[in-house]
């Protein structure tokens, strides 16, 4: 299931948990060269403070060849890079993938529609982690 909203975010509906979607999130992302710059354990962190959340992580990654031409475009897109990718579980235990759709980013900074091709891997990666 997809889904996108008013707000130019996508929703992948996982199959897998949320260890396995981002594992197979970061081995999407490996293999088209692109590098990992973060992962953020939002639950883990709340955890070690005493307080208890669904299992929510986001992985943070980007290179300067494709993000660089986007800036120089529009610096305000730095705010948006590099690029993310939740992993969430919901409150019924539904396992979700969101992400930034790179259309809404287009437009959001008012780049060319020539620079899609920079920010067009986090729908391919995205789907490949997904994807049974």
């Amino acid at each position: 299931m997809t889904s996108e909203s008013s707000r130019g975010l996508v929703h992948l509906k996982s199959p897998y948990s949320v260890f396995e979607t981002m594992a197979r999130l970061q081995d999407a992302i490996r293999s088209k060269g692109i590098p990992i710059l973060a992962r953020i354990d939002h639950s883990g962190d709340a955890l070690r403070a005493g307080l208890q959340m669904n299992p929510v992580q986001l992985l943070i990654f980007g290179n300067a060849r494709a993000g660089t031409p986007l800036m120089v475009a529009s610096p305000t897109i730095a705010i948006d890079l590099p690029l993310k990718a939740l992993v969430w579980q919901d409150a019924d235990g539904a396992v979700w993938l969101t992400y930034n759709s790179p259309e809404y980013l287009l437009q959001r900074h008012s780049l060319p529609l020539d620079l899609a091709q920079n920010i067009a891997a986090i729908k391919a990666v995205s789907e490949e982690a997904v994807k049974r």
